[in-house]
């Protein structure tokens, strides 16, 4: 993995030190020595994430890192404290600024590394969402996530023991709802109900091996992304290192503070909901590129690509393909006499009549205006026309409702084509389904038309 990472620390030694460690690692390399330039380097470098000493003159670590964090252009990038303090309350003042994790000096290298690597996938991973949601959009959901900040998590603590789960939710009382799973299946069980935003391991429970729940927690679809937080005695550094590489997101040291325990799981709680409201927010974009805003229906560029995909599907195997075209008749008289948004009603009634029609293995598209396209994967020409009849009656045997009050008699013409030969494109196909349906509108509409080789 190779990232840039900025190093701030107003001692050279230090400065020095980590550079030579992650330069060793392949990791390009930015350093600065006091605040003000520290910031300057975040908006000049854009690094993939920043590791700040908390005690500077002037401009501390901490006001740094609560700047980088207020600023919507670099609020995502991952900030570690690294200080020669070890107090929770240190700790918890760097956490509540927005630091993403802390190190103690000396700085030991393994955990330094599982820290940054971590990290660094996380903001990999955001970068490459919020590269696929930018300008109003994303500042409508930096607004949303600043108010749904407030809302109560539900968060999961996995332990087999009498008190940490009570101690955690009494802790909790008020800010979040939380509920103890002692076994490993009832964790899994969990997330069934209500989302769960946060996971909290004892690492150190009876019989049972915790860093396998974590790792089951990590390899299960439903349960990737939710991030873990685990409680892990100081001595036991080597299940600590092992947990982090698991991908585990965040620990705290027993015995518990309070406060840190409270500052930790806001800030995962926080980041959670940010990259999955992101990832929301990209299922939408991908959606809306095609699909038509109007019925619902897939659009003509995915039907482009998807029939593409279907008829090679169909030569290979040697299988049949059908398509049926169809166009509402005298559509335009509809918007002259009663206005578009009586045309758009008509327009999206008979999007909904199609999918209460056909297969779920066929494809109904918008391609444009009040024309439309059927995709019969499996389907003959004969046995194409049939269903184009199904429709055709569907439509007109119940009128549309237009307005309040207002139902209009609608009917559709359709042209059907199968798959000739091996040669056949998606134009191919479609060229000759139009055909049809111009047939069908020559000769009187309302009919079906099927396609001359």
């Amino acid at each position: 993995m190779t990232a840039r990472v900025l190093v701030v620390d107003d001692v050279l030694a230090n400065v020095r030190l980590l550079e030579a460690k992650l330069s060793a690692e392949y990791f390009d390399v930015v350093t600065a020595m006091n605040g003000v330039d520290a910031l300057d380097a975040v908006s000049r470098t854009k690094p993939d994430i920043v590791l700040l000493d908390v005690m500077m003159p002037g401009l501390d670590g901490i006001e740094v890192c609560r700047r980088i964090k207020a600023n919507p252009a670099t609020q995502h990038v991952p900030v570690i404290m690294v200080t020669a303090l070890d107090q929770p309350e240190d700790r918890v003042r760097g956490l509540e600024a927005g630091a993403d994790d802390f190190l103690t000096k000396p700085v030991n290298d393994v955990a330094l590394f599982c820290r940054v690597k971590s990290l660094v996938r996380l903001k990999m991973l955001t970068d490459e969402l919020r590269s696929r949601t930018s300008g109003d959009p994303l500042r409508i959901l930096q607004s949303e996530l600043a108010e749904a900040d407030k809302a109560p998590a539900n968060i999961l603590v996995v332990d087999n023991g009498a008190t940490l789960g009570e101690r955690i939710r009494n802790a909790l009382a008020g800010l979040h709802k939380v509920s103890v799973a002692q076994t490993p299946q009832e964790a899994l069980e969990a997330f069934g109900g209500p989302p769960v935003e946060l996971v909290i391991v004892n690492l150190d429970m009876e019989g049972v091996d915790a860093l396998r729940v974590c790792s089951q927690l990590k390899s299960v679809e439903q349960t990737r992304q939710t991030p873990i937080l685990i409680i892990v005695d100081p001595e036991d550094r080597p299940r600590l290192l092992r947990a982090l590489d698991l991908g585990v997101n965040d620990y705290l040291m027993r015995p518990v503070d309070r406060q840190e325990l409270l500052a930790r799981v806001s800030t995962q709680i926080r980041r959670y909901r940010y990259t999955e409201r992101l990832r929301t927010s990209v299922r939408a974009s991908m959606e809306m590129a095609i699909t038509d805003a109007l019925t619902g229906l897939y659009n003509r560029r995915y039907l482009e690509t998807h029939l593409a995909e279907v008829i090679t599907h169909a030569v290979n195997r040697g299988r049949l393909v059908s398509v049926l075209t169809l166009d509402v008749d005298f559509f335009k008289s509809v918007n002259d006499t009663y206005g578009h948004d009586a045309g758009d009603r008509v327009l999206q009634e008979l999007a909904g009549r199609l999918r209460a029609i056909i297969r779920n293995s066929d494809l109904a598209c918008r391609t444009g205006g009040e024309e439309f396209v059927v995709v019969l994967p499996g389907t003959d020409l004969h046995t194409a026309e049939r269903v184009g009849e199904r429709v055709r009656k569907m439509v007109a045997a119940k009128p549309f409702l237009a307005a309040p009050g207002c139902h209009l008699s609608v009917t559709i013409s359709l042209g059907v084509a199968s798959l000739l030969n091996v040669d056949d494109t998606p134009e191919d196909l479609l060229k000759r389904a139009d055909r049809a349906l111009y047939r069908a509108k020559r000769e009187g509409r309302n009919r079906v038309s099927l396609s001359a080789a």
